[in-house]
């Protein structure tokens, strides 16, 4: 049985290593050096830290294997800190050294190590395991890639494009479905995952959970939409506000989302293409937590729980969802309008919830390093559910539990409305 798993894992292998360095290739070696917020990561680094997990966590793990490098245990390392002191994030911008071509060589000599152990060794399910851990951990890089670089990019007076779209359905003169209220009834529903396929640990254990009625709406906010807020006053209007979301628009006199930009009365927002008409119909993202919740406010509603979002998202689920969503496989790079059948639970962007981002009941996290990897961020942070517009087809599914800060908002982040029935 391992046989056939094993050749899955090394498809796949070859596939999502080869998609990073597929994003990483309209970037210059000064693009990667690039750090423009202690949020965010050099393009650099991305490349070698996801090299990284797989030499530390399974390389290393086997007889004979010489790292590439000592010092990049260090380095490289993020936040596993059973494993010793990592360089401090804030700082990685810095690393000049290693060159991009030291990075690069580095990547090539873990796949050709993790190439031969997967073609010349049978391994144990543990193993393999690992690598279907450190592929997925890929993905939410390569994200990481992107938004990561646009928020640089959007830092440079001439607002530079990453790249022109492959897709986008921006023409035409079409507008975004109208919004409807899907209505959900009260009941004990299924929440999380144990399944056959790969999960994170933060998904499990699966349990049962209560929601009473409600209902949520059947796409996301839109921009125009939003822009009423801003126009109504929004952002002046402290009883919209949660404290600390007021205290951060006075800090960083915020007036508007983020990358959005007016300019002689009209609105653009810089996107991975560089500087762009705001389409009205488009949904409305980088937002933060605050202002998601402050327009859900002011919109006579509010944000759904994450259970109240995953138990709508499977019983509208639809077959085809995945191959209709608007995912990194769509190359738009941006959120699209939604059309006539699709509720955007999948792909587009990733949606706040309100709730904090807390263990299951049961949850225990694992007692090695790869503990660290979800359990211990597991306070003040926000849920958000859904994927995105650059998030991988096979990474997402409705139990994914992603988590932010609330006040940060340069991943790709929205909201839709929901309400109470009673």
């Amino acid at each position: 049985m391992n046989t056939e798993v094993q050749a899955e894992v090394f498809s796949r292998y070859q596939r999502i290593r080869g998609e990073t360095e597929h994003l990483a290739e309209p970037l210059s070696a000064e693009d990667m050096q690039l750090q423009s917020m202690p949020d965010a990561s050099p393009g650099k680094w991305h490349l070698a830290h996801t090299s990284w997990f797989f030499e530390t966590f399974v390389l290393q793990q086997q007889s004979g294997y010489r790292s590439f490098d000592p010092a990049f245990h260090q380095l490289f390392n993020s936040y596993y800190n059973s494993l010793g002191t990592a360089y401090k994030r804030s700082k990685r911008g810095l690393l000049s050294r290693p060159h991009m071509e030291t990075v690069l060589a580095y990547r090539k000599a873990v796949d050709t190590a993790v190439t031969d152990l997967l073609e010349n060794s049978p391994l144990e399910t543990d193993t393999l395991d690992l690598l279907v851990l450190g592929l997925n951990h890929e993905q939410q890089h390569q994200e990481l890639l992107l938004t990561d670089i646009k928020h640089a990019f959007s830092l440079n007076p001439a607002l530079p494009a990453y790249t022109d779209p492959e897709y986008t359905d921006n023409q035409g003169g079409l507008s975004a479905k109208a919004l409807d209220w899907l209505e959900i009834p009260a009941g004990v529903y299924g929440i999380g995952s144990e399944g056959e396929h790969f999960f994170f640990d933060n998904e499990g254990p699966a349990h049962q959970h209560l929601v009473g009625d409600y209902r949520i709406a059947s796409r996301l906010v839109t921009n125009g939409e939003y822009l009423e807020f801003i126009q109504d006053g929004g952002y002046l209007e402290p009883r919209l506000w949660l404290s600390d979301g007021w205290a951060l628009l006075q800090q960083q006199n915020l007036r508007h989302p983020a990358y959005w930009h007016e300019r002689e009365g009209q609105w653009y927002q810089f996107t991975l293409s560089g500087l762009q008409p705001l389409h009205s119909d488009e949904p409305v993202c980088h937002l933060n937590y605050y202002e998601a919740d402050a327009y859900a406010t002011w919109a006579g509603n509010r944000l759904p729980t994450e259970f109240e979002w995953e138990v709508a998202a499977y019983l509208l689920r639809q077959p085809d969802q995945l191959a209709s969503a608007n995912l990194l496989e769509s190359r738009a790079y941006q959120p699209l309008r939604s059309r006539s059948g699709r509720h955007q639970f999948i792909g587009d962007l990733w949606e706040w919830t309100s709730s904090a981002y807390l263990p299951y009941p049961g949850f225990k996290a694992n007692v090695d390093a790869i503990g660290e990897y979800n359990g211990k961020f597991m306070c003040n942070q926000k849920v958000l559910r859904g994927g995105s517009c650059i998030t991988p087809a096979d990474h997402i599914r409705l139990s994914y539990r992603n988590f932010f800060y609330p006040h940060q908002s340069w991943q790709f982040t929205g909201l839709r409305l929901a309400g109470d029935l009673s």
